[in-house]
């Protein structure tokens, strides 16, 4: 990889993991399009190490809270501050988890053509738009903390979907909540307390797998696309937190729309 490769995938992969326009389809995609050759397991983990560093450190004082009340709870067997919501992000995990050691194979084959990531970044796109015009009808949106135990295993099943290239883990769990009446930034803070777990077993996998293979790893560029993808994604996540109640999501549906119909376009027929 030269370094004009690492600072555009390191980029990319830190500002597309928490947008709703799906980071997989953009590091599938991307390459392709620009003749590169793929980037390689090693630097798939390096860019995913980096955006869960970049969640952790801005969610800092929330997970040490909810690390905290959940130890609690375990202790005195009752709900203590925010251990529901620990309880939660883990409750909302198992399904995605199960799904990826079931059909971790049987995607990485056979999902990942331009044409599936296509219709599925331009169906899920649609979807989002009716869950953000839904939202602005609800006339008392829910925080993340007040999910009922319903909320968080379908948000969790819904999040398994984005196994599939083009569907967007952060963009189908944030429809699901929007449609269960979450307001735009709960919606979008528990989706991204939901990264961390996964980003965590999806990167202990492909490690996994890095160290059996024994591939060839470049330290220095796996370093520069680690440091990059987290400070990219710290920044994202910061905006899209302060602009998502002003702007909606209506941006990033056009966004996928306008994506959806370009991979059409270039690989209709193949």
């Amino acid at each position: 990889m030269d370094t004009v490769q690492i600072v555009v995938l390191a980029i990319l992969q830190g500002l597309t993991e928490f947008l709703p326009i799906s980071s997989s389809a953009h590091l599938i995609l991307f390459p392709r399009l620009a003749g590169w050759e793929d980037q390689g397991l090693a630097f798939d983990v390096a860019v995913h190490l980096g955006t869960l560093v970049a969640v952790l450190w801005y969610f800092r004082d929330e997970i040490i809270a909810m690390t905290r009340d959940w130890t609690a709870s375990l202790l005195r067997r009752q709900r203590v501050g925010d251990s529901r919501l620990a309880w939660a992000v883990i409750l909302g995990t198992i399904p995605v988890g199960l799904a990826g050691l079931l059909l971790k194979g049987f995607v990485e084959q056979e999902l990942r053509s331009p044409l599936i990531i296509a219709w599925t970044t331009i169906g899920f796109g649609l979807l989002l738009w009716v869950a953000d015009r839904h939202c602005r009808t609800v006339e008392r949106p829910r925080s993340e903390h007040a999910l009922t135990r319903r909320d968080i295993v379908l948000i969790g099943c819904a999040q398994a979907l984005a196994l599939i290239p083009g569907t967007s883990r952060s963009g189908v769990t944030m429809t699901t909540g929007l449609l269960f009446g979450l307001s735009r930034s709960g919606a979008a803070r528990f989706s991204f307390l939901l990264s961390i777990p996964v980003i965590v077993l999806a990167g202990g996998l492909s490690a996994l797998d890095l160290i059996r293979e024994e591939h060839v790893v470049s330290w220095s560029a796996m370093a520069m696309g680690a440091l990059l993808s987290a400070l990219s994604a710290y920044l994202c996540i910061h905006l899209f937190l302060k602009l998502l109640d002003r702007v909606g999501m209506l941006p990033f549906v056009l966004y996928r729309l306008a994506l959806g119909a370009l991979l059409l376009v270039l690989f209709w027929g193949q």
